[in-house]
């Protein structure tokens, strides 16, 4: 019997250990047996080692009746990463591969008929998971995956890496001979900031470019209400522009949960990224989850990054109520029948919809069709709590296309994101954390306001009959704000700004 061990964290969060393939050889009648909760494509797994190890000239023991137990038995296997191990697992059992020379690896690959290795999703979570489990008995641990999915492992700087191409190359190095399996290391392993659209495209709209402005210096959730054709989609596009760097931190955290469900290119490693669902996604689309194995949602591949929800009234009510604790706690907690996981789900939501279902509401040239009854019904599909979780609450009013045409470009996207990285790096050095996380003390520390303010700040309360979540949100927003401007307190303007903010559904 011998015994390969692959990393199979499959979800991050988890509290899965890495799953041991245990390989039995045995006189009797021949077979091939994968035992421990196996998905089908594990099930065929069966096929492809059989060939890959035929055609890689390692030979195959067609003669003995072998059994494969994936442990723990418990946790249901799925992917094809199982291939390598389990190959590796069937060389060691025949005494081609010492088994001594399996302690502290571990294996993961999909194989091809032909022996070669084809990359496997969820590389760089297998090596972030690996990463608590190292100790200083196992300082020598290494992984092993193709090469494509180690250039992607090798970006957590955790145990060693090892790329091959084919599944001579692994017992090569397991053989300690020429043409072996070679260490991988992270090119590029800082954040790079890509380039997009510039918000200089976008002529007029200054209140708009304003509040996403201040939504990205604080990590402020915003909501844009206008007609269509105004430019909502326009600016949301470019608001990623307006973003500070990723930092090493949040790059890992955003690629980790990408490359579960095999959407991470490395090439792409620290840029900042735009999840835009379209308005027919499920619940379970938008945060995560799945009949068999848990799988992350829309909100949780956005973390550290955007989710730009275009034509918010559309999606269904309750798929858009399930945003209520992702937005204030950052994760998502999925509960099934058989099993549970914990995502990250640290995204800033930018939303986008009509004022009315014409969409002309308020429209200077263009008369809305729609009766108050309909604007309320259509309005009403974002219910009050979900709204009330939304900091900024924008209107972007339609410009004519011949005053358009000669308005002047604005401000550049670097203009901006130069003001945007100076408060923000004040907000991370004052407290730690954006504006947007300040919670209880920090709270109270950081958004004190002096008489005058607090009995503007009541005032605005009683009449529009705030929450004390939006009086939160309206400090922190304020405090933002003051920090663009630089200032050390929180004035009657910065606070009459931030009341504005959150004014546009109120106005219609």
């Amino acid at each position: 019997m011998s015994l390969a061990q692959v990393a199979s964290r499959a979800l991050l969060g988890m509290e899965a250990p890495p799953v041991t393939v245990e390989v039995h050889l045995s006189p009797g009648l021949p077979g091939f047996t994968i035992v421990g909760l196996p998905e089908a494509e594990v099930r065929e797994a069966r096929d492809r080692v059989r060939s890959a190890l035929i055609n890689s000239g390692l030979g195959f023991p067609s003669n003995k009746r072998i059994v494969v137990n994936l442990a723990p038995a418990d946790l249901p296997k799925e992917s094809g990463r199982f291939d390598l191990p389990i190959a590796i697992g069937l060389l060691a059992a025949q005494g081609l591969i010492p088994s001594q020379r399996l302690q502290g690896h571990t294996f993961a690959g999909e194989l091809s008929l032909t022996g070669e290795l084809r990359p496997t999703r969820g590389a760089l979570a297998m090596a972030c998971a690996l990463a608590p489990l190292l100790t200083d008995e196992q300082a020598a641990s290494r992984l092993v995956l193709p090469l494509a999915s180690a250039e992607e492992a090798a970006l957590a700087q955790a145990a060693t890496v090892l790329g091959a191409r084919d599944l001579q190359q692994v017992v090569a190095y397991l053989l300690e001979q020429d043409g072996a399996a070679q260490r991988v290391t992270a090119a590029g392993a800082e954040p790079t900031h890509a380039s997009g659209p510039d918000m200089a495209e976008v002529r007029g709209h200054g209140a708009a470019k304003r509040a996403l402005e201040i939504a990205a210096a604080g990590g402020h959730h915003a909501l844009m209400v206008g007609p269509p054709g105004s430019g909502k989609s326009m600016l949301a596009q470019r608001f990623v522009s307006l973003l500070p760097p990723l930092t090493r931190a949040q790059a890992l955290e955003s690629a980790t949960v990408l490359s579960l469900v095999g959407r991470f290119d490395p090439a792409r490693w620290g840029q900042r990224v735009m999840r835009s669902p379209h308005h027919t996604a499920s619940a379970v689309a938008l945060v995560g989850g799945g009949a068999g194995t848990i799988r992350p949602g829309e909100i949780s591949l956005a973390t550290q990054n955007v989710l730009f929800l275009d034509e918010l009234p559309e999606f269904d009510r309750a798929v858009l109520d399930s945003l209520r604790e992702p937005l204030e706690t950052g994760r998502i907690h999925i509960s099934r029948a058989a099993r549970q996981a914990e995502f990250p789900a640290q995204f800033q939501l930018i939303a986008a919809m009509n004022p009315c279902p014409c969409g002309y509401l308020g429209h200077p040239a263009r008369a809305c069709r729609c009766t108050p009854d309909q604007v309320a019904r259509y309005q009403g599909r974002i219910s009050g709590p979900l709204l009330d979780r939304i900091d900024i609450q924008v209107e972007v009013g339609a410009i004519a296309p011949e005053t358009l045409l000669q308005l002047p470009q604005g401000e550049t996207s670097a203009q901006i994101a130069a003001r945007v990285a100076a408060a923000a790096a004040v907000q991370r050095e004052r407290q730690g954390v954006l504006n947007a996380g300040l919670q209880g003390a920090l709270l109270d520390a950081h958004c004190a306001l002096d008489a005058a303010g607090s009995a503007f700040l009541a005032q605005a309360i009683s009449r529009l009959g705030w929450s004390s979540r939006a009086a939160h949100r309206v400090l922190r927003l304020a405090r933002t704000i003051a920090d663009l401007a630089q200032a050390q307190a929180i004035t009657l303007p910065h606070l009459a700004e931030a009341m504005q903010l959150r004014r546009a559904l109120a106005a219609q």
